[in-house]
């Protein structure tokens, strides 16, 4: 009795060995006696216990992170950078057999193509045309791992870090810039009000009595003010009238 039931217990254990399990995202990477069977999965599925070495790979999308990198641009500026990469496994049986380690792998390789992208581009480059230098990380890495059976879908460069040398210098620049424009503005505005007024006199130059109309228009506008006194001359042609006309002989 004790020995068959030592017989069912060792059954029991070889067979809850046999059957394996993987979940939607996930597939079981089966080797036979050395040799690649193939994924299965998901699912249940059974294995030959003691033959079979199975490997389970995850097919969801990975988010890692890339240490910053101190790197030095094209145009001799030191910065530090860093990205996140995501990517997937599409491949599961290459993800095993062709690789060691995809994710230690993928790493690395993130990390190099970041030092060699950043190195050869320039400081306004990398603030201005992220978009660019992301699209070609993406690129170069997608590349590298595709006979891994990895697809990166995005790379993103996260933030850049400047020296504060360079900071201050980059906002005395964009402070001299706004200088520069509020001046064109102030001159393209003096030059319009230039035209204006020397099409204004052409005007009132052509019909003297407009003068005495804008003469008037401003003595009412200064009168606005109740505290205000106005002294203002009277044109010698108004009292012309008032003169006594001269004695003939």
């Amino acid at each position: 009795m004790l020995i068959f039931l030592v017989i069912v217990l060792i059954a029991v254990i070889i067979l809850a060995s046999a059957i394996k399990v993987v979940r939607e995202y996930e597939r079981g990477v089966i080797f036979r006696l050395g040799r690649l069977i193939g994924a299965k999965g998901p699912g249940l599925f059974f294995v030959i216990p003691l033959i079979d070495q199975f490997a389970k790979v995850d097919l969801r999308v990975v988010t890692m992170d890339v240490p910053k990198q101190s790197l030095i641009t094209r145009d001799n500026v030191p910065v530090t950078v860093d990205a996140v990469v995501y990517f997937r496994v599409m491949e599961a049986e290459d993800a095993i057999t062709k690789v060691e380690n995809y994710r230690g792998a993928t790493s690395l390789i993130s990390q190099t193509t970041l030092r060699s992208i950043i190195g050869q581009s320039e400081l306004d480059e990398l603030l201005t045309q992220r978009d660019k230098i992301n699209e070609a990380l993406q690129l170069i890495i997608d590349e590298k791992t595709d006979p891994w059976g990895i697809k990166v879908s995005a790379v993103e460069i996260k933030e850049v870090v400047l020296p504060e040398e360079l900071k201050r210098a980059m906002a005395r620049q964009a402070e001299t810039e706004r200088e520069r424009r509020a001046k064109i503005i102030s001159a393209e505005g003096e030059y319009q009000a230039a035209e204006k007024l020397s099409q204004a006199a052409e005007i009132i130059a052509q019909n003297p009595i407009a003068l005495q109309l804008r003469y008037l228009q401003t003595l009412n506008d200064i009168s606005a003010e109740n505290a205000s006194t106005i002294v203002f001359p009277i044109p010698l042609e108004m009292l012309q009238v008032f003169s006594k006309p001269s004695v003939k002989d």
